[in-house]
């Protein structure tokens, strides 16, 4: 019954006042009848935010430093930083390592798409800097540029960078003209039209 209530083939359920009780909100919410979620919601739902102990919020540094997904980016400009807090807990679904070696960016271009959009935010952990696992992402510094790239160590001792897009052509490091950042451990993506 729910799927249809979603895909608007139904507007009334014998259960839509079980469904909205246990969901914290009216009846008329559910229904689309209107936009006002209960006064109750909004309650609970910022107390229950302000419940958080201040150790299940992390704050981890966005650098103002767009990772080139192509040419790359200079890494000699200036960077900004700036703190973002976030759930303890969600930050552990991507890495266990210390909130201070972990850090926010964004791609830029479109040479690890469609894995990684321009201007898509990533998480890159500073504490994972041994590329020894093949096809896994990373922040490299190349060049002196700033790039994300699929990584693969050859057997020859030199590094495979890969882009994801497949017009883009693969170059291979020797000898230190690679230097790992940290590992891609997640991608935060806008929803399109959002």
């Amino acid at each position: 019954m729910i799927n249809k209530l979603a895909r608007g083939e139904a507007r009334e359920s014998a259960h839509i006042y079980a469904i909205a009780k246990a969901l914290g909100v009216t009846p008329e919410y559910l229904s689309g009848d209107s936009e006002e979620i209960s006064g109750d919601v909004a309650r609970h739902t910022s107390r229950d935010v302000r419940a958080l102990d201040e150790d299940e919020i992390v704050e981890i540094k966005e650098l103002d430093l767009a990772f080139g997904m192509g040419g790359g980016s200079y890494l000699d400009l200036p960077v900004k930083e700036k703190g973002r807090k976030i759930a303890r807990d969600w930050l552990r679904l991507y890495t266990n390592s210390p909130a201070s070696r972990i850090f926010l960016a964004r791609g830029i271009g479109d040479s690890m798409s469609p894995t990684i959009q321009n201007d898509d935010v990533v998480i890159i952990d500073t504490a994972q800097t041994l590329v020894g696992m093949g096809d896994q992402i990373w922040a490299i510094s190349y060049g002196n540029f700033g790039l994300i790239k699929r990584l693969r160590p050859l057997p020859s001792g030199g590094i495979k960078i890969m882009s994801d897009n497949p017009h883009v052509e693969s170059e291979v490091a020797y000898d230190g003209e690679l230097h790992p950042i940290g590992k891609v451990v997640a991608i935060i993506r806008k929803m399109a039209g959002s």
